[in-house]
């Protein structure tokens, strides 16, 4: 359990202070995360970025086993399954729409009367009562 808490928490804070680094931030960083970061630049000197950072995470993985109370040398904890995962979930399917409602529903529906229709008859209406009070 300290191995796996130690190589988590290797992982975030060297992401950590990879970020903090390209964002130009590195002098705030705490002296011990100045030393990793001077080591992961002299590994890129001698390997590819990926291969630097891996080791860099292991030092650092080292260090936090040795303080989390850790005895002897650190075990080997994968970061993840190599293997395919073949699990039973299914992909999420969005249920249907329920709006608009189909053709079927709209044909039973009543007619609505046009706009122009009703202010014709509203008009109509108007006149007729001013014409006949008159």
């Amino acid at each position: 359990m300290i191995a796996r808490r130690a190589d988590t928490k290797a992982r975030a804070d060297f992401a950590t202070w990879k970020m903090m680094a390209k964002l130009n931030g590195a002098s705030a960083l705490p002296a011990e995360a100045q030393r990793f970061l001077g080591r992961y630049n002299t590994f890129l000197t001698e390997m590819t970025e990926s291969e630097a950072t891996d080791a860099t995470i292991n030092l650092v993985y080292k260090s936090y086993y040795a303080e989390m109370g850790g005895v002897g040398t650190p075990p080997d904890v994968r970061a993840g399954p190599n293997d395919p995962v073949t699990d039973n979930v299914t992909a999420f399917k969005r249920p249907p729409a329920s709006w608009p409602k189909p053709a079927s529903a709209a044909a039973q529906a009543r007619p609505r009367l046009p706009v122009a229709l009703i202010f014709a008859c509203l008009a109509a209406v108007y006149v007729g009562f001013r014409y006949f009070w008159r």
